[in-house]
């Protein structure tokens, strides 16, 4: 009678088989993630409205004012024109909406005769062109040239940066201080130290820091701005973590100041009369 023997199955996985083909499967989705945070980051960092700004829609006294940037886009923004030797406030506007839907928030300080102008991003508010980091800077360096053309110039300008504005209007005032015309004052809200550690704080699980193109890299810069600052910051902020704002402030020179402002989270900062008052003394000083 013929022996028979036992034969190994050829199309079986060992136990180290089995992990090494998992690990491989895991590691090609983490990978494939990373690509795909990497590609479509801009998608997730701008949400604009494509709706056309009206200055009848702001309200009474507002303007529609265009803008040449230096890279050849037509821009369309909001103008409120203020009063003699009153500032001019510049807002540079988060990362959602468009400028039309912030002509109500300033309305205490243009009661004072100040000067509003909203910046109309590149794909905001019906504008041409896709929003990026050098994009927003050119943006915003047309509001200035077109300020200084009118008679006003970076001293009787207040640059207000509004979450990720707040990288666009800490780059824009340290230019203008290394050119020696800096501005009158720089106001911080919601700051952030960099997109990249904003960006690590809510993707903890990838290397989100080195992924990130615009980095919008304020805490590079505080340091270099020869200008008042004001920072506002929610202590309860979960989009942009409130110990961002505080290295900012303790990186800045003199004279500076924080708001901070318990149990708010990262909008709604003008509800509560610490800030509003704290803006209108910056702005304007104390009446």
């Amino acid at each position: 009678m013929p022996t028979i023997r036992a034969t190994r199955n050829s199309g079986g996985r060992g136990p180290v088989s089995w992990l090494l083909g998992a690990a491989g499967t895991v590691a090609a989705g983490y990978v494939t993630l990373c690509v795909l945070l990497f590609l479509m980051q801009r998608g997730l960092m701008y949400h604009p409205d494509g709706e056309p700004l009206a200055a009848e829609l702001a309200g009474p006294n507002w303007r529609l004012i265009k803008t040449q940037t230096e890279d050849g886009l037509s821009l369309s923004h909001l103008y409120l024109p203020g009063e003699f030797e009153r500032p001019t406030l510049l807002l540079l506007q988060g990362n959602a909406g468009h400028a039309g839907h912030r002509s109500a928030k300033f309305d205490f300080l243009a009661g004072h005769g100040v000067g509003l102008l909203l910046a109309g991003y590149r794909g905001f508010g019906g504008n041409p062109g896709a929003p990026h980091e050098a994009g927003l800077y050119a943006d915003a360096r047309s509001l200035v040239a077109w300020l200084q053309e009118t008679g006003v110039p970076p001293g009787e300008i207040v640059l207000y940066g509004e979450s990720l504005g707040s990288g666009v209007a800490s780059r824009i005032a340290a230019e203008l201080a290394e050119a020696g015309t800096p501005v009158r004052g720089l106001i911080l809200e919601a700051p952030f130290t960099s997109m990249a550690e904003a960006a690590q704080a809510h993707y903890p699980f990838v290397p989100a820091q080195w992924l990130v193109r615009d980095r919008y890299d304020s805490l590079g810069r505080i340091a270099r701005i020869a200008a008042p600052l004001l920072i506002l910051h929610g202590e309860a902020d979960r989009t942009v973590p409130f110990a961002h704002g505080q290295r900012l402030y303790e990186a800045a020179m003199e004279p500076k100041r924080f708001v901070a402002l318990p149990d708010l989270g990262h909008a709604g900062h003008f509800d509560r009369p610490e800030a509003v008052a704290a803006v209108r003394d910056f702005v304007i000083g104390a009446e």
